[in-house]
Formats: structure tokens, C-alpha cells, sequence
């Protein structure tokens, strides 16, 4: 059986480890007490005494009329009702019964005290977020509804020949949002005098937010139309003369950004074109694209929302878990009764008292379930739990019979090899120079995927979350074992015909008539790539080359945690980049045809091109920096670039070196340049990429937080990080291997670099999860991300000089748009219970408006405190301040975009 605090490591949320019960803590201090009661109480007076402290035990708990008697507690457990909203109730506990050793017992329930007040405060702290949130992808959610509804009357209205046109459907129009309350005219004198404030404010072009406000008790929720403005229940004005609404979708792909290049440069020829126009022609562009990528990034949105109510779940379970072991164990050891009454505390706290989640979660579901799955329970919970698929051991099988054959084919190719003589120095040049890069590329990518697998074994063991970070599908991501199991049945294909290569050169073929095969197996494993079956690994196989994609094209794509971690790999796996290129022109060329490997390196076209193929991982790296400074606006981003520009001025060097070995005047610019490179990335790896070399670290020369337990670990990796990056110095020393080819020394130090890229890789996510650890910051960049993507569908203050390139769509005019009526859903609270049924319900939605009788069922009476409804209102008519009837109750709470608005009854008339 495994024990608990085991199981308590392997479930909690990594992100949140220091914000859970400190469980080990716990134990500690009781071992402490348990210590002591076996010092203090000697073995055979405990035998002797046993069976009358269990005779007196037992009947100390009848009275001589044979009633139960109630034992004295032995704690108590005093709340403190908290000073502000934000703090909350704290809880201390107070011993009334005399222990073996008070100061110990006293320092177990202050920290078990302190643990009950972390978690309540941590637990409020997030559920407020996420109900913030939830409230704000809800307002986001309406609009996009409202938006969509419009969309579709438009197309409904042009029928067949919106049909038949290629472009797609789309609507303009304008609108400008406002908000207001109901206030007496003084209050809206003092706004006046800050309408300044306002008006700056538009300038600017502040996003329109729904954000709840105090001042919402009491507003009117009727509907005005007033000098030309058409106000709906949430507060919004639909205006012909206003300003224009925009979906913006962030700059994420090339189209988009070269939307954004050109609109920045036609920007003054838009706004002189612009004040010419009349105010009536300002409109809304909004076409069918847009709000499908819209429609995406809000369900993502309440994906990763509902992932993150989960996580919430989860921490209070575990914790109701560690207190009630924590507290069993203090009662085995210090023979007291105090679980009832601590747990008693515990139930009643705020943690696990607050169904807000459980409420919220519920919410989550039905929105989705209405609005993204087409109401299919069974389609949603694909998307909001989806399950991962079980690891097979038909794969672990696999995997040890491919080594082995790996291990048998490599042994018998290198035992030919060595008797053919091909690796030796100046012996068969044609095999080196043409099939040995094959092999040598295929052996850095796999051994860097090897490697790869390896993270990601050791990210497992170390918690660290790094599908999360890298913003993987769990259903789709590749573990370990399938990593393992490419790589060795990988390998065992590549070395297998390799060694058959090999042996029909040895049995007398020619090189014309067996150089096809390398170049063979090189164009399988393409076609295996892009093959559109599913397949092998299909969504990696795509996600990877999308990724590749992205680094290609960078800056006109959005950089992303994946994406700059993979160009970081392709910085160090620029020889297997050059074999690439070289046997690319071999076969395109067709110089296998006549063995004219020397084609390729003397032709000043192909040789240049293998000189830039050194600097493309570096130049694409330092366009990923630029993109995200651009974007973020922080300065480091601009120092990286700095580092990857030093790293290309550094090949650079080496490049006119190699041209001019001769030159002294080369060589010190090489010895210099790459020196200055070298101490500029050292410092990147161990200071910003690894966290280290903190000088107030309680680890001295570390970071505070350390996944690993043994210190040991992280001095080794940087002394060889060091050691590895010193790699350059070959190029100066011209080191090699006794009696062997200097293309095998090349292997050598490029399969270096690659496990070096291996090690880097572990620190750098290890820092990643550690900086978003605290308060989940990661997930708050992803959900930052979502709701500026999110604010397309936001109401922005703007004239008609913001619009982008003109398109060429459908116009609506906006008092063609159909805004008669809008949807509420109703809450009507205190109510006495003989009114909490479904007629009850109808009447009071009626006496509103529209009731939706589809939704008139039991889920209206929840949890029998109040009444539900959902019903659609005419803008037209106003809303009547209160309801006639008090036998009804006499409040009505309206909730629309998360907004809670209250209705004041009015009095009946006589």
C-alpha cells in the first residue's frame, strides 16, 4: 500500500506545492512529540498499568445511572473573525488538557494552525480569480452571441446570393458602447467635472470592459432610446453616429502582421480620406473568419478556465485529506481524542465550505455544453476532461526488442567498418564524403530525440509540468516511451541499411550501383514526415513541422514557449544542418550519378549556401527575440538577441578562418570573438536560462527553490555546461582522433554539444516551472493572452480613422440589425418555499417578459433557495421597477454579462 505522503506528492499541483498543506512539516513536529513520549514513559510501567488504564478508560465513560458521560476536550479551537474581506477568518488553537510535553504539542498546533489559514487564504485568493474570470469570459461569451446573431440575420437577408458569392458574409455597422446608472442629478453634475477623464480616455482608445461595479444596485434596467442611441439591458448603446467596433485578432500569423505593416503605413492616408467621409459612413467590418478564430480562442479560454477549476478541486480535496491524516496520527501517538474536534474545524472552514467552484464548474459546463457543443454532454467533456491514453507495455516490449537489434546491428556495421578500413585516415574518401553524412545526421537527430525522451522522464519525476508550459494536448503529447520507441526503431532502420550498404560495397558492388540507397532512405523518412495518414504519430509529426514553420518564418509569427525552445535546439544541431544541405545537393544535383562529391563544396552558390545554413539557427533565434520585445516590450529580450548576434559574428570568424588558416591576424579575432561569445552565453545559461548564481540564495551559488535534492547535481552540470561550450577551441587546436577520419572527430564533438542541449534543457524548463510556480503565473499569461485575443469582441473607443485596409464585404446598415428583444437569466430570491415550483416560476417571467419554457424544469429550484429563469425581454418597453404582487418576495436579481443588478419592489396600490 503506498503510503500517504507519497501519494500526497504524486497529486498535488505542482504550481501550488508551497500554497498545500506542508505535510512532511506536520510530521516532523510529531515525530518530535512521539520522541518524547517514549523517553519520558518507560516500557514496563506501560505494560504493568495497561490493563487498568483500559478497565478505568472504559468505565469512565458511565455515570453511576448508567448515562454516557462526556469526556473534557482536550483543545479548543478559537476563531478570529477577519478585520477585511481580503484576509478571512484565521483559526488558533488553545490546549486544555495537560500533554507530555506542552511546548512540543503547542508547536504542532500552531503550525497546524498557520496550515488551516494558508490554505483558506490561498483557497479564497484563487476562487475569487477564477469567479472574476469566469464572469469575464461570460461577458465575452454574450457579446460573441450578439455579434453572431447579427451575422447570421445579415446572411439570412441576402439568402441565395451571399451564397453564390465567393467572399465571405459579412456585416458593418457601428457601435459604441456607454454605461450608465440610475443617479440623482447631483451625482451627475460631480461626473461632469470628470469628463475630462472620459474624453481622454476615448482618445486613447481604452478597451470598453463589463466590469461589476458597487454603484449596480438600483440601476435601471430599462430600455431608452434617446438621440438616436439604442440602449440595451446591459448597458449598451448601439449608435449609427458613434464609433466603430472592431474584432481584433492578434498578430499570430504572417497574413496578419502583414495586415498590420500595411495599415501602419497607409495609417496617414487612411486618416486624410478619412475626415473627408461623412460620420453616417463609418461601419463594422466583421466577417465570417474572424468570428470563427473568436469562437476558438473563447473555448479555449473555457477550457483552460474549467482545467483550472479542476486544479482548484483537487487542492481542497488533498488537503481535507492531509488534515484528517495529519490529525489520526497525532491521536495514535499522543493517545488524545482530537480529530472530532479539529476536524470539526476543518469541515467548517472556508476551503471546504465554499461551493462558489463546484457552483462555477457546473456553470462552466452548461455554457459550453449550449454554446460549443451543440448540446452534447458527451462532445464537451471530450473537450473539458479529456482522457489520456493508457501506456501500452506492447510499446515497453518494442523498445527493448529494438535496442537489441540495434545494439547487435551497430556492433556488426563497426566490425566491418573496421576491417574495410573506410573510417581510416585518407582510405575510401567517396564513403566518407558521401555516405557517412547520412549516417551522421540521422545519428545527432535521434540522439538528440533520445535525449529528448530523457527530459521528459526526468520532468515526470521532478513534477515539473512540462506539457503545460509547452501548451501540449494531453491526449496528443508524446511520453517517454514513445519517444524511446522512435528512436531506437529509428535508429535500428538507418544502422540496418547502413550495414547492408555496407556489405554489398564489401562483396564487390560499385559505388554507382549502390549510392542510390542512402539517399533512398533519406527521402523515406521525408515522405514519413509530411505523410497525411494518421499514422505514426500524425498531430506530432504536424505540430512539429508547424513549429518548424514558425522558426522559418519568424518574425511574422508569434513567438511561443515551444516555439523559441525548439530554434534553441536548432542552435545546437547546425552540423547535422550542414550534412543535410550537402547530401540534399548530392542527390538533387544528381552528382551520385558520377561520385562528384566535390560539386557541392566547390561550387561558390552551394558553398555559400553552406555558410548560411551556420547562421540561420542564430539569425532565426535573434528574430524570435526581436518579435517578442516587439510584443512585450521588455529590454531583456533585446539583450538575448545581443547573445545570438555575438554567436554569428563568432561562426562568422571561424567561417574566414577556415579560408585563411594561415592568418594570425584571423586567428585572434577568432580567439577574441568567440571568447566574448562564450562568457556572454555562460552567463545567459546559468544566470537567466538556469535561474543560478543567485548571490542571496540560501543554496549558496543555486537558486532558493531546487527541484533536485542533491546540490551536488547542479555545481556538476555547470562545471560541464563549462566545460562543453569550450567546444570552439577544436577549430583553433585542430584536435583529433589517432588513426581516424576528422569527420568522426566532428561527430564526436557535434554529439557533445547535442547532450549539452540535452542537459540545458532540464534546468531551463526546471526555472520555468519554478518562476510561474508561485502564483500559477503562466496560466494568468495564457488567460492574459486569450483575453486580449478575447477583447475582439469588446467594445473599443474609436473613430473611423482606426480601421485597417479597407475589404471588400457585405454592408448592412445598423437599423437594419434586428435588436428588439434581449435575453436575461432571472434570479428571484426569498421566496418562501410553498412558492419554489415551476408555476410559480412561469408566472414571474411572464410578468417580465418571454419566458423560455424549455428550460422550465427542476433545475429551476436550486438547491430549493431560489428561483431560476431565463427569458427574453423587448428593449422596447421598459422594465417595471418591481413587481406588483408581494407574494412573490421582494427582491429580483438579474443576471446578464455577470453583472448582478437589483430590482427595488414597488409598494402595491391600494
Amino acid at each position: 500500500m503506498v503510503k500517504f505522503s507519497k501519494q500526497f506528492e504524486g497529486q498535488l499541483v505542482p504550481e501550488w506545492k508551497e500554497a498545500f498543506v506542508d505535510y512532511w512539516q506536520l510530521k516532523k513536529d510529531l515525530k518530535k512529540i512521539h520522541v518524547l513520549n517514549t523517553n519520558n514513559t518507560p516500557t514496563t510501567k506501560h505494560q504493568n498499568s495497561s490493563l487498568s488504564n483500559t478497565l478505568f478508560a472504559s468505565l469512565r465513560k458511565f455515570s453511576v445511572f448508567g448515562l454516557t458521560h462526556r469526556e473534557h476536550e482536550a483543545i479548543h479551537v478559537h476563531k478570529k473573525l477577519a478585520s477585511s474581506a481580503s484576509k478571512g477568518d484565521t483559526y488558533e488553537t488553545e490546549l486544555l488538557e495537560q500533554f507530555s510535553d506542552t511546548d512540543a504539542a503547542k508547536e504542532f498546533f500552531t503550525c497546524l494552525d498557520f496550515q488551516l489559514n494558508k490554505v483558506n487564504q490561498f483557497y479564497k485568493a484563487k476562487e475569487k480569480e477564477f469567479l472574476e474570470r469566469g464572469e469575464s469570459l461570460k461577458k465575452q461569451l454574450e457579446i460573441l452571441i450578439q455579434v453572431k446573431t447579427a451575422f447570421k440575420q445579415q446572411r439570412d437577408r441576402n439568402g441565395a446570393s451571399s451564397q453564390d458569392s465567393k467572399e465571405d458574409a459579412s456585416i458593418s455597422c457601428t457601435i459604441t458602447c456607454e454605461e450608465d446608472s440610475v443617479r440623482d442629478k447631483r451625482e451627475q453634475e460631480q461626473l461632469q467635472d470628470n469628463s475630462t477623464v472620459t474624453d481622454d480616455s476615448e482618445k486613447n482608445e481604452v478597451p470598453y470592459t463589463d466590469s461589476p461595479r458597487s454603484d449596480d444596485m438600483g440601476r435601471s434596467m430599462s430600455m431608452k432610446q434617446e438621440d438616436g442611441k439604442l440602449r440595451s439591458n446591459s448597458g449598451r448603446v448601439f449608435n449609427c453616429q458613434g464609433k466603430n467596433m472592431r474584432l481584433k485578432i492578434p498578430l499570430t500569423t504572417p497574413s496578419r502582421t502583414f495586415s498590420a505593416i500595411s495599415y501602419l503605413v497607409r495609417e496617414d492616408l487612411l486618416n486624410q480620406s478619412s475626415k473627408k467621409c461623412n460620420p453616417e459612413s463609418r461601419k463594422l467590418h466583421i466577417n465570417k473568419k474572424k468570428l470563427h478564430h473568436a469562437e476558438k480562442m473563447i473555448r479555449g479560454a473555457f477550457m483552460e478556465l474549467y482545467k483550472g477549476l479542476g486544479y482548484l478541486k483537487t487542492y481542497r480535496h488533498l488537503n481535507m485529506l492531509a488534515f484528517i491524516k495529519i490529525l489520526k496520527k497525532f491521536d495514535k501517538v499522543t493517545g488524545k481524542h482530537v480529530l472530532p474536534i479539529y476536524l470539526k474545524v476543518v469541515e467548517s472552514s472556508y476551503f471546504n465550505s465554499s461551493d462558489k467552484v463546484i457552483n462555477l464548474q457546473d456553470e462552466v459546463e452548461e455554457l459550453f455544453i449550449r454554446n460549443f457543443a451543440e448540446e452534447d454532454r458527451r462532445k464537451a467533456m471530450k473537450y473539458l476532461k479529456p482522457h489520456q491514453h493508457k501506456e501500452s507495455h506492447s510499446v515497453t516490449f518494442f523498445i527493448g526488442l529494438f535496442t537489441g537489434c540495434f545494439i547487435a546491428l551497430f556492433t556488426g556495421y563497426i566490425i566491418m567498418a573496421h576491417i574495410t578500413g573506410f573510417y581510416r585516415r585518407k582510405q575510401n574518401s567517396v564513403y566518407m564524403e558521401t555516405v557517412y553524412p547520412v549516417l551522421s545526421m540521422f545519428s545527432l537527430l535521434f540522439l538528440h530525440l533520445l535525449l529528448y525522451g530523457c527530459n521528459i522522464f526526468a520532468w515526470r519525476k521532478a513534477r515539473i509540468n512540462y506539457s503545460f508550459i509547452f501548451e501540449l494536448a494531453p491526449t496528443k503529447e508524446l511520453k517517454y516511451r514513445d519517444v524511446f520507441l522512435i528512436c531506437t526503431t529509428s535508429m535500428t532502420v538507418v544502422v540496418g541499411i547502413m550495414f547492408v550498404h555496407l556489405s554489398l560495397l564489401t562483396k564487390g558492388y560499385s559505388y554507382a550501383q549502390v549510392q542510390v540507397i542512402p539517399g533512398l532512405l533519406l527521402l523515406v523518412f521525408s515522405l514519413l514526415l509530411v505523410c497525411p495518414f494518421d499514422i505514426v504519430y500524425r498531430s506530432s509529426r504536424y505540430r512539429f513541422l508547424r513549429v518548424i514553420r514558425n522558426i522559418i518564418l519568424s518574425p511574422l509569427y508569434k513567438v511561443v514557449m515551444l516555439d523559441f525552445f525548439m530554434a534553441d535546439q536548432l542552435c545546437s544541431q547546425i552540423p547535422m544542418l550542414r550534412n543535410l544541405e550537402y547530401v540534399a545537393c548530392y542527390y538533387i544535383t544528381g552528382s551520385y550519378k558520377t561520385q562528384d562529391y566535390g560539386y557541392c563544396m566547390t561550387a561558390k552558390h552551394y558553398r555559400d549556401l553552406a555558410y548560411a545554413v551556420s547562421f540561420l539557427p542564430y539569425y532565426w533565434r535573434a528574430m524570435q527575440c526581436a518579435r517578442r520585445w516587439f510584443d512585450e516590450g521588455q529590454t531583456s529580450h533585446l539583450v538575448n538577441l545581443g547573445k545570438y548576434v555575438s554567436a554569428m559574428l563568432a561562426a562568422g570568424a571561424k567561417v574566414a578562418y577556415e579560408k585563411e588558416k594561415s592568418s594570425v591576424v584571423w586567428l585572434c579575432i577568432v580567439v577574441v570573438m568567440s571568447s566574448a561569445a562564450t562568457l556572454y552565453q555562460l552567463y545567459w545559461d546559468f544566470v537567466k536560462d538556469w535561474g543560478l548564481l543567485q548571490i542571496n540564495s540560501k543554496n549558496p551559488w543555486l537558486r532558493n527553490e531546487l527541484m533536485l535534492r542533491r546540490k551536488i547535481i547542479y555545481y556538476f552540470s555547470m562545471g560541464l555546461n563549462l566545460i562543453l561550450r569550450l567546444a570552439w577551441l577544436q577549430t583553433i587546436l585542430h584536435s583529433s582522433f589517432e588513426n581516424v577520419d576528422y569527420r568522426v572527430t566532428g561527430l564526436f564533438l557535434a554529439a557533445l554539444e547535442v547532450i549539452r542541449r540535452g542537459m540545458w534543457n532540464f534546468y531551463r524548463l526546471e526555472n520555468e516551472h519554478l518562476n510561474n510556480a508561485d502564483c500559477m503565473e503562466l496560466l494568468q499569461a495564457k488567460s492574459t493572452r486569450l483575453q486580449k485575443a478575447l477583447s475582439s469582441l469588446s467594445i473599443q473607443a474609436g473613430s473611423v480613422e482606426d480601421r485597417g485596409p479597407t475589404e471588400n464585404v457585405l454592408h448592412i446598415a445598423l437599423h437594419e440589425i434586428s435588436f428588439e428583444s434581449s435575453t436575461f437569466w432571472i434570479q428571484v430570491h426569498d421566496l418562501s418555499p410553498a412558492f419554489l415550483h415551476k408555476e410559480a416560476a412561469r408566472q414571474i417571467g411572464n410578468l417580465i417578459g418571454t419566458v423560455d419554457e424549455s428550460l422550465i424544469s427542476s433545475k429551476t429550484m436550486l438547491a430549493q433557495q431560489y428561483l431560476r429563469i431565463k427569458v427574453d425581454i423587448l428593449v422596447e418597453k421598459p422594465l417595471p421597477a418591481g413587481l406588483q404582487a408581494k407574494l412573490y418576495g421582494p427582491w429580483i436579481r438579474a443576471e446578464n454579462t455577470g453583472s448582478t443588478l437589483f430590482i427595488n419592489p414597488l409598494e402595491q396600490k391600494e
